[in-house]
C-alpha cells in the first residue's frame, strides 16, 4: 500500500470511527460533567493500554519523548474535550459540528501567525465564508439559550486550530501519547463539577465503548494519517464528520437543526469543500510539475 492511500485509509478511519461521537454522547442520561470525567479519564486509560501494548518496555520513554511542548499540547486537548462536551450539550448536534469544521481556517490562522506561514488568498476568502456562515448558525440561535453552546463550539474550533498548529510545528516528535495527558487534564478539570460514581447502568457501556475504544482510536488515527496525504485532503475528509454526525442525531433522535442551521451549514460546508478541492488541486499540480522535471 502506498503512503498516500495509507492516508486516506487511516485518515477516513479515524473520522468515520469520531462520527457517532454525538449521538452517543446525547444517549447518555448523566450531566455534562460527570461525562466530561469519565471521557477524559477513559480515553487516558484506552490509549496507555494501546501503546502499553506497541511499546511495551518503551512505553515511559516514548511519554517522556514528547517533552514539555508535548504537555502544552495535551493541555490543550483536553480543555478542548471540555468545551466540546459543553458545546454539544448546550447546542445542536448539528451547530456544533459545523462551527467545529471550521476548525481548519484558525489553524491556518495560527500557522500564520506562529509559523510565519502566509495565507493564501484562496483562504481569507474561505475565512470569510465560513464565518458569514457561522454567524448565519449563531444569529438564529439568538434568543433561543443555545448562543452559550455556539460560542463553546466557536471555542473547540479556535483551541482544535491551535493544537494541530503545535502538532505540525513540532512534526518530527511522535505527539500521540499526548492525548493520554489531555484525558487526564480533562478529568481533572471536570472531577470538582462531577459526580462520578453517580452513573446510570444503561449508560455504562456506552462509557466503555466512547472512552475506552472510540476516543483512543480515533484520535490516534487522526495524529498518524494526515501524515501521509495533503493537508487540503484531510480538510475534505473532516467534513464527512460534520455532515454525517448531525444526520446520525437527527435519525436516531429526531433533533432536527432548523432551517436557518441548513443556511449557515450550507456555507460552511461549501466554502471549506471548495477551498480544499481548489487546495487538492493544487497539490496535485505541484505534483505533475515536479514528475515532469525529475523525468
Amino acid at each position: 500500500m502506498s503512503d498516500h492511500a495509507k492516508g486516506l485509509l487511516l485518515t477516513t478511519l479515524a473520522i468515520l470511527i469520531i462520527t457517532p461521537d454525538a449521538l452517543l454522547i446525547r444517549l447518555v442520561s448523566m450531566d455534562a460533567w460527570t461525562l466530561t470525567f469519565w471521557r477524559g479519564l477513559l480515553s487516558a486509560i484506552g490509549l496507555a493500554i494501546g501503546l502499553l501494548a506497541i511499546h511495551r518496555g518503551r512505553f515511559i520513554s516514548v511519554l517522556l519523548a514528547v517533552g514539555g511542548w508535548g504537555l502544552v499540547i495535551g493541555t490543550l486537548f483536553g480543555i478542548t474535550t471540555v468545551t466540546f462536551v459543553t458545546a454539544i450539550t448546550t447546542t445542536t448536534a448539528a451547530n456544533t459540528l459545523l462551527i467545529i469544521a471550521t476548525g481548519s481556517m484558525f489553524g491556518a490562522l495560527f500557522s500564520w501567525l506562529l509559523l510565519r506561514e502566509p495565507v493564501l488568498p484562496r483562504t481569507w476568502f474561505a475565512m470569510a465564508g465560513t464565518g458569514i456562515g457561522v454567524l448565519v448558525l449563531v444569529a438564529a440561535d439568538l434568543g433561543a439559550g443555545r448562543l452559550f453552546g455556539d460560542l463553546m463550539a466557536l471555542a473547540t474550533a479556535a483551541l482544535a486550530g491551535l493544537t494541530f498548529t503545535l502538532i505540525r510545528k513540532h512534526a518530527l516528535v511522535d505527539m500521540v501519547p499526548t492525548v493520554i495527558f489531555g484525558g487526564i487534564v480533562t478529568a481533572v478539570i471536570a472531577l470538582p463539577f462531577s459526580a462520578p460514581d453517580e452513573i446510570a447502568i444503561e449508560d455504562t457501556s456506552i462509557l466503555l465503548v466512547m472512552g475506552l475504544l472510540m476516543l483512543p482510536l480515533s484520535f490516534a488515527l487522526q495524529f498518524i494519517g494526515p501524515r501521509y496525504i495533503p493537508a487540503p485532503e484531510v480538510s475534505l475528509l473532516v467534513l464527512l464528520e460534520a455532515v454525517l454526525g448531525p444526520l446520525l442525531v437527527w435519525y436516531w433522535l429526531g433533533e432536527h437543526p432548523g432551517e436557518w442551521a441548513f443556511v449557515g451549514g450550507a456555507i460552511v460546508i461549501a466554502t471549506l469543500a471548495l477551498h480544499a478541492a481548489w487546495g487538492l488541486h493544487q497539490e496535485r499540480k505541484r505534483a505533475q510539475v515536479t514528475n515532469d522535471r525529475c523525468a
